[in-house]
């Protein structure tokens, strides 16, 4: 599976973005999207992602302002909104895809695209 990923660049804070994500390659296989993002001198962290039945799952600092979003061609959108300085890093898409059991499944990241947010 690769990943391509669009969508990002600088907004001022309380505006909004839309990062996108497009899968290729075994699109069939795909069980989870998502979106990660790193800030400068932290760890990469999970902001949103979605599973094949739906559900997503969200990081407590973005809940009620970031929506993911994933259609059948497993492309996967995150509508950010109410942007803050503290959303400023670099988003990356990720795909866990494979076997159903999680521990065989295999992993595949976008290139990142960079979000600032300013103050």
């Amino acid at each position: 599976v690769q990943l391509q990923a669009s969508g990002g660049g600088l907004v001022e804070s309380g505006g909004s973005l839309r990062l996108s994500c497009a899968a290729s390659g075994s699109i069939s296989s795909i069980n989870v999207m998502g979106w990660y993002r790193q800030a400068p001198g932290k760890e990469r962290e999970l902001v949103a992602n979605i599973s094949n039945d739906g559900s997503a799952k969200y990081a407590d600092s973005v809940k009620d302002r970031f929506t993911i979003s994933r259609d059948k061609s497993e492309n996967v959108d995150l509508q950010m909104n109410n942007l803050k300085p503290e959303d400023t890093a670099v988003y990356y898409c990720n795909a866990l895809w494979g076997p159903a059991t999680p521990r065989f499944r295999m992993s595949s990241w976008g290139q990142g695209t960079l979000v600032t947010v300013s103050s």
